[in-house]
């Protein structure tokens, strides 16, 4: 049942890295909002790396930010953390492909497959959290401009883009919770019927002791008596 577990695992911690991957550069991270607009001729929507705005006649134009460092903070933190899930994500395949035991990777050493399957579900779980936080992050200032009635910029609504990306996150934390789970429940399986017999020291010390030199004439006489020999 573990192999199956950690096998799952494995599988949807890759699902989710990949649909990390196709989160980053997708374009809808955010879309302008229609809300108290009489006129719409044109839809804005960013994401982090650029901005572009299309027509009613399907023509739009894209332009990058020109500046990292004229960017929010909240921007630059969020560009790091996908960085990082992604990076995290990656690790984490190459340490489960080694750790899953229906490879043949290190199959001689059950140990080291064990704490690298382990170190894959740990990638996959920071994975997931990193892009967690970077897309709530990204979310909140979203709602946070949208409900600020003094905000004299552009209101924007929550695009497609972020809700694919906390499905990412959840299956790559859903998948390194079961990968790691399942290599910790067999370690435990294993440690608990591998035992030793250890004997005590009366035992080691009656096993040391000289044992008497029995004379075999002696004991055959004593066992039938002088009569015998008449």
């Amino acid at each position: 049942m573990s192999i199956l577990v950690e096998t799952a695992g494995f599988f949807l911690g890759t699902i989710g890295w990949g649909l990390l991957g196709v989160t980053l550069p997708n374009s809808y991270w955010r879309v302008s909002t229609v809300e108290g607009n009489v006129i719409t001729t044109s839809t804005l929507f960013e994401n982090l790396w650029q901005s572009c705005a299309t027509d009613s006649t399907g023509v739009y134009n894209c332009r990058e930010f020109p500046s990292m460092l004229a960017l929010s903070g909240y921007l630059q933190a969020c560009r790091a953390l996908m960085i990082a899930a992604l990076v995290l994500g990656f690790l984490g395949i190459l340490c489960g492909m080694v750790g899953i035991q229906c490879t043949k990777v290190a199959e001689d050493n059950p140990e080291a497959k064990g704490k690298m399957a382990s170190a894959g579900g740990c990638m996959f779980i920071l994975a997931g959290l990193c892009g967690m936080v970077a897309l709530s992050w990204y979310a909140f200032n979203i709602t946070r401009d949208f409900f600020d009635p003094l905000f004299p910029g552009t209101k924007y609504e929550i695009g497609p883009a972020l809700y694919l990306g906390w499905s990412a996150s959840l299956l790559s934390i859903l998948g390194g919770g079961c990968l790691f789970g399942s290599c910790r429940i067999h370690s435990s399986k294993e440690k608990s019927y591998s035992y030793r017999y250890k004997p005590s020291k009366s035992a080691l010390s009656a096993a040391a002791a000289p044992r008497p030199r029995v004379d075999s004439n002696a004991s055959s006489t004593g066992k039938y008596g002088k009569n015998a020999y008449v």
